[in-house]
Order: C-alpha cells, then sequence, then structure tokens
C-alpha cells in the first residue's frame, strides 16, 4: 500500500486510530471498576479468570490472524474483530455472575486480538521501517490516551452509575469505527497459491490453551505438582512437539518457524515476553493495592493511574519522531527499560497516594519510551511478505508473558497472603470471631479474605451495623488486614522489578540495524551466525540509498 498518497494514507491512519481506540479505552475503562464488578457479582477468587480469559483468547486471535492476514489482507480481520469486540462488550453488561462475565469477556478478548494484531500490522503495510516510528509512537500514544480517561471513568461509572455502563458507554463508537474501516480501509486480494494450515493453528490452540490454564490453577486451585497441573503440562508439550512437526512440512505455516532463526525477532520475542510478564504481572495488582490498602474509591483510583498514562503518551510520541528522523531506535529501550525498573521499584516500597503517583510517572515515562521499540525491532528485520505473522509473533509471547505473569503474581500473592495472615492469626492482635454471635462472626469472616477490601461501601455498612462496643475491633482487623496485603504486594512487585531486569539486560544483546525506507528493500540478514555479513549488508544498503 505504498503507492497510495500520502492524504489517503492519512485517512486510513485515522480509522486504524479509531478503531485501536475503541479496543483501548474499553479495556482501561474496565480497570478500576473490575474489582468492585467482581465483588457484586460474586466469585472474588476467580477475579483473575476475568482478566485471564481475555488475554487467553486475545493471544489465540493474534497469532491466528496474524498469518491470515498476511494471505487475505487486514481489512475483513479488523472489521470481524471490531464485531467480535462490540458483542463482547454488549453481553459483558447483561452478566449476572461471574461465569457469565468470564465467557463475555472472552468473546471480547477474541475482538480485542484481531485489533491490535491488524492495526500495527497494517502501520507496516503503510509506511517503511524508518517513518514508522513516529506512526508507532502516535499508536502507542493512542494507547495512552486510552489509559488516561478509561481508568477515571470507570471508576466514576461504578461509583454513580449500573456497572454495566462500564461496557456499554463507548459502544456507540465501534460502530463509527466498523464503518470507517469499511469505507476507508483499501480491499487487498488474497495471495495465491497459500493455503491454511487449519492443523497447525489447532495444535497451536493445543499448546496455548492448556499451557494458560496450568499456570492460571497452579498455586490456587491446584498444588503446582497436582495430577491436573502435570497433566495440562503435558498436553501442552506434547501439542508443541506436534505442532513443531507440523509447522517444519506444511507449505504455509500459521508460524513459520525459520522466523526464530532470526536473532532480533527471537531475542524482541523473549525480551517482550519478559516485560510483560513483569509488568502485567505486577500492574493488575496495583488496583489492590490503591482500593484495597489505602482505601480510595475506584474513581479516585483512576487519578492515581493517569499519570503513568500521561507520561507514556508523552514519551512515546516524542521518541516515535525522533526514532523516525535519526533511524536510531535501540538507545531507547536502553534509556526506557532502566526507568521502568525504577518505578517498579518505587513500588515495592510506597505506602502513601504520592508516592503510588511518583511510581506511576516514573514508570510511564520509561514505559512510552521502551515498549514502542520492539514492534520496529521484529517489522525491520523480516521481509514485507511475514509482516503479519511476525508482528504476530511479538504479540503472542507479549501476551503469554502478559498472562503467566497475571497466574504467577497471583501465586506469589496468595503464598505470600497466606503466610502474613497465619502471623496475623498468631500474633492474637486480630479480632477473636469466637466471642461473636454466628450472624456477626459470619459478616466478620467474609473481609478475612483481603481481596474483600476493595469494596468500600460494603466494609463502611458493615461497620455501621455493628455494635459500638464492635466497632473498634471491627477498625484494628481492617487495619491489620490492610497491613497484610500491603507487605504481600510489595512482593509481588519485587517479583515483576527482578523480571524486567532480566528483560533490560537482554536488550542490550540485541543487534540494531539501519530502518529500511522501503518496503520492497532487501532485509539484512540477521541471524546469530552470520554477524559480520548482516553489517556489511547493513552497510551496503545504506550507501545505496536504503
Amino acid at each position: 500500500m505504498e503507492h497510495l498518497t500520502s492524504k489517503r494514507k492519512l485517512t486510513i491512519m485515522i480509522a486504524i486510530m479509531f478503531a485501536m481506540f475503541f479496543s483501548a479505552i474499553n479495556q482501561t475503562i474496565v480497570s478500576t471498576a473490575m474489582p468492585r464488578i467482581i465483588a457484586q457479582l460474586g466469585g472474588m477468587d476467580l477475579y483473575t479468570w476475568a482478566i485471564t480469559i481475555y488475554m487467553l483468547t486475545s493471544t489465540i486471535a493474534t497469532v491466528l490472524v496474524g498469518r491470515l492476514s498476511d494471505i487475505y489482507g487486514r481489512k475483513p480481520f479488523i472489521l470481524a474483530g471490531i464485531v467480535f469486540f462490540i458483542i463482547g462488550a454488549f453481553l459483558s453488561g447483561t452478566a449476572n455472575d461471574i461465569y457469565q462475565m468470564i465467557t463475555y469477556r472472552g468473546i471480547q478478548g477474541i475482538g480485542a486480538g484481531i485489533i491490535m494484531a491488524t492495526a500495527f500490522t497494517a502501520v507496516g503495510d503503510l509506511y517503511p521501517p524508518r517513518e514508522r516510528g513516529k506512526w508507532t509512537g502516535i499508536m502507542t500514544a493512542v494507547f495512552g490516551f486510552s489509559s488516561v480517561i478509561g481508568p477515571t471513568l470507570g471508576g466514576y461509572i461504578v461509583d454513580h452509575m449500573d456497572w454495566k455502563w462500564v461496557f456499554w458507554i463507548f459502544l456507540p463508537l465501534g460502530v463509527v469505527a466498523f464503518i470507517m474501516i469499511m469505507t476507508l480501509f483499501p480491499k487487498v486480494e488474497r495471495k495465491q497459491g497459500q493455503s491454511i494450515d487449519y492443523v497447525g493453528s489447532l495444535l497451536l490452540t493445543t499448546t496455548i490453551v492448556p499451557l494458560l490454564l496450568a499456570f492460571t490453577w497452579a498455586g490456587s486451585k491446584y498444588e503446582w505438582v497436582s495430577g491436573q497441573i502435570l497433566g495440562l503440562f503435558t498436553v501442552t508439550l506434547v501439542s508443541l512437539i506436534l505442532f513443531l512437526i507440523v509447522e517444519s512440512k506444511v507449505k504455509t505455516p500459521v508460524l513459520p518457524l525459520h522466523l526464530f532463526k532470526n536473532g532480533v525477532v527471537t531475542l524482541s520475542n523473549i525480551i517482550g515476553f519478559l516485560m510483560n510478564f513483569g509488568m502485567m504481572g505486577a500492574l493488575i495488582y496495583l488496583s489492590f493495592f490503591v482500593q484495597g490498602v489505602l482505601a480510595i474509591s475506584p474513581t479516585h483510583a483512576g487519578y492515581v493511574t493517569m499519570p503513568m498514562s500521561i507520561g507514556m503518551v508523552l514519551t512515546s510520541a516524542i521518541g516515535g519522531q525522533i526514532i523516525s528522523r535519526t533511524g536510531k531506535y535501540k538507545r531507547f529501550a536502553l534509556i526506557g527499560m532502566p526507568i521502568m525498573v525504577a518505578g517498579m521499584i518505587i513500588m515495592i516500597f510506597m505506602n502513601s497516594v504520592w508516592l503510588a503517583v511518583l511510581a506511576m510517572i516514573v514508570f510511564g515515562l520509561g514505559l512510552g519510551l521502551g515498549m514502542p521499540v520492539f514492534s520496529l525491532t521484529v517489522q525491520n528485520a523480516v521481509p514485507h511478505k511475514e509482516l503479519g505473522a511476525a508482528t504476530a509473533s511479538l504479540q503472542l509471547f507479549r501476551n503469554l508473558g502478559g498472562t503467566i505473569g497475571i497466574a504467577v503474581m497471583g501465586t506469589v500473592l496468595a503464598s505470600s497472603l497466606k503466610s502474613n495472615l497465619t502471623k496475623l492469626a498468631k500474633s492474637g492482635e486480630g479480632a477473636d470471631l469466637s466471642k461473636l454471635d454466628p450472624a456477626t462472626a459470619k459478616q466478620f469472616a467474609q473481609f478475612a479474605n483481603p481481596q474483600m477490601l476493595t469494596n468500600q461501601p460494603a466494609l463502611e455498612k458493615l461497620h455501621q451495623s455493628l455494635p459500638a462496643d464492635l466497632q473498634p475491633v471491627f477498625t484494628k482487623t481492617i487495619t491489620l488486614l490492610r497491613d497484610a496485603l500491603s507487605e504481600s504486594l510489595s512482593t509481588v512487585f519485587l517479583t515483576g522489578t527482578l523480571i524486567l531486569v532480566a528483560a533490560l539486560i537482554l536488550t542490550f544483546f540485541i543487534k540494531e540495524i539501519p530502518l529500511r525506507t522501503s518496503n520492497a528493500a532487501a532485509v539484512p540478514e540477521t541471524g546469530a551466525k552470520d554477524t559480520k555479513g548482516s553489517d556489511l549488508l547493513s552497510k551496503k544498503l545504506v550507501g545505496q540509498g536504503e
């Protein structure tokens, strides 16, 4: 699509960003609202599933659509993604219990995976790598902008309106995005001679699903060495082996294995996995800290996370422009990631609103600089005909990292929380439920789960309903529970910090090759075995006006 006029490309980019904003705002608006929604629906023990299922289905959709869009073009898939997302969002607003919510969020995830995969790949269709930097930065800024208004709006809705409007308020935006893509996005003819890898797609799905289920259930629903978890890992291993055999033989693999012979692609995918593992695994529990430990309402919790989004918008937009102008990108990752680590370190020690805000500012500044770089490294290292598959591979590893990170961090939190609550019980400082009447003791017992601390109205209602002599005991118990949750969350943030440090170390080993100025240009060989040849070819391309 490089032959299109600049004006035409701009209108297409506006349509793409509109679709992306629709997907992004519906993700971020849920972040501060979900703890309250789940508390009202019941099933707090399944809280992470409402998030995990979304990432699981979006992961599968992303990688399957990546290769298909290389064959059929991006347009039909981004339209399908919007439709799936609209249906999932509408149904989520009708959920009557946690199981329905999980199911409908899964449908939403399918739509989100398709939209995000095709949106970033479409930028690669429109612009060569040298020009993608500014657009990748702008698209990251669009996501950042949705992160500014989404959490605050979501918190306001659950505080002042029926929670279903969290999912319904932006549905008209989805219709507008669908119409814009339908009318503005050019249709691409199917590439002949390429077939759909049905068997590979099935095996990839049976590899990903049990893997994520194992990490989600291990340590919470089942023991890590239980038959159920070991069985899921066995299914994953068998499916993976069969998948690798099939992909090495089929003509058009859903995930071309030769991509991973490319050192830049492989290392970028590993770093993307670790970044999302540490980032998502830790940040998803920030709402528990703000609402559960600091006792802040969902509305004001949105204000706490807003600085992160503002910082990300600023640095991603500015960084993208500089990358396009200079052609240098690795330095931004090496600057941004240490800043992210610094932000995470602040989270370990935060004990007030102001420290939480500072952590968000620092983390956001680093995130805006570091995260967009790896989309460029992958797209610049592969030929244009494999753009969809390569971009999907990066999204796959990022989503796997985020999903597994949330699950592992959940296990870390649960284990630390159990230890801290045991210490609390042995200290004798909590409420002695044996001296209370059965009804009151039952009310107290439901708040022995610190996750219930996010439901401030219910806490206040229970406090007011207690006899005057029991109210001080209740207040003291809640304070002790907040302390236990705070200490446990510090362990979670520490784990996330260590993972991000590992990602930073690997970033030093990424080979920076010149950003191409044309999608038709040759791609330098970036395999680990041909480093010198890659350098010579890169210099030759630059000398030819590449």
